[in-house]
């Protein structure tokens, strides 16, 4: 039986084990994709203290190895389910059960995509899901902002203080975000909006040179540096409701401190709910749980 198992490899995955392996504790970490997660999609990642710059395959690599030289051990496994069983937890995967004390649930969250072709292959030249981390490449550049909610407004305000001009795509007949934020935009005169109208064809071969739109039937074309796409994310919770209740959204609902009401269970990152979605707060997280999850077994 390991101590902690942590489910998620990504910046709050990795930084738990790496806080829980420095405490003494054994350690497992499963991953079922990407080690590094979303942030692994990143070319430049230029707003994480104290490194002027770095690609997020680059601090994925460089976190992954810090975690494996603290002694943490590292698996490619799917969960499927956690449950107790006495004392701890059994972990099931798609081909093992692992047995624990403690369980660090960190599964992360994925932007949901349009679903169009090259849409993966252009992800860093031209498509972009979160414009706090690359806006700032897009400076007196032409985008398009993909959304009608406040995370897409919020986007666009953010694009709007620094890009040429920013055009609003909405596929309904109204945005549905904040007023406010709407009145901002409508007072910029480099804010254009569009709706009643979906992204049909991204073009471009090795970046992208702009999107094909459809209006009611009606075609068009707008030629753009970059989209950023924001009409939702994922969280990759499903498989664990029964120990962890879900909110509305799917997210588990839960603070900073990232405790759960089932004892021994934390979470961290992205799969929690919480209004700020960024690498730093993903290993704030970790850190988070994996001292709470230390003190846990510690008072056992």
């Amino acid at each position: 039986m390991t101590d902690i198992l942590v489910v998620g490899a990504g910046p709050a995955g990795l930084t738990a084990a790496l806080y829980a392996c420095r405490a003494g504790k054994r350690v497992l970490v499963l991953e079922k994709e990407t080690f590094g997660g979303q942030i692994t999609h990143s070319p430049k990642v230029e707003n994480y203290p104290g490194i002027a710059v770095m690609s997020g395959t680059q601090f994925a690599d460089r976190l992954l190895e810090q975690t494996l030289a603290q002694g943490a051990d590292v698996e490619m496994e799917t969960v499927t389910a956690v449950r107790r069983q006495g004392d701890g937890f059994a972990v099931e995967t798609e081909g093992e059960t692992y047995s624990a004390k403690a369980v660090i649930l960190a599964t992360g969250s994925h932007h949901r995509q349009l679903g169009l072709p090259k849409e993966d292959e252009l992800v860093g030249e031209g498509v972009s899901y979160c414009a706090v981390c690359d806006g700032a490449f897009y400076q007196g550049k032409r985008v398009a902002v993909i959304g009608g909610g406040n995370t897409a407004l919020q986007e666009a305000v953010l694009l709007s203080e620094t890009c040429a001009h920013v055009t609003l795509v909405q596929n309904l007949p109204v945005f549905t975000g904040e007023e406010k934020l709407l009145e901002i935009l409508r007072g910029r005169d480099n804010v254009s909006f569009i709706t009643n109208t979906v992204v049909r064809e991204l073009l471009g071969e090795d970046a992208l040179e702009g999107i094909v739109l459809d209006t009611d039937g009606s075609t068009s074309t707008l030629t753009v540096d970059g989209i950023f796409v924001a009409i939702g994310q994922v969280p990759e919770n499903e498989p664990f409701r029964a120990l962890v209740p879900l909110n509305e959204y799917g997210y588990f609902d839960v603070d900073e401190q990232c405790v759960t009401g089932e004892a021994g269970v934390f979470v961290a990152g992205d799969c929690r709910s919480k209004t700020v979605r960024q690498i730093t707060t993903a290993t704030a997280d970790g850190a988070a749980a994996a001292i709470a999850a230390c003190r846990y077994i510690d008072a056992l």
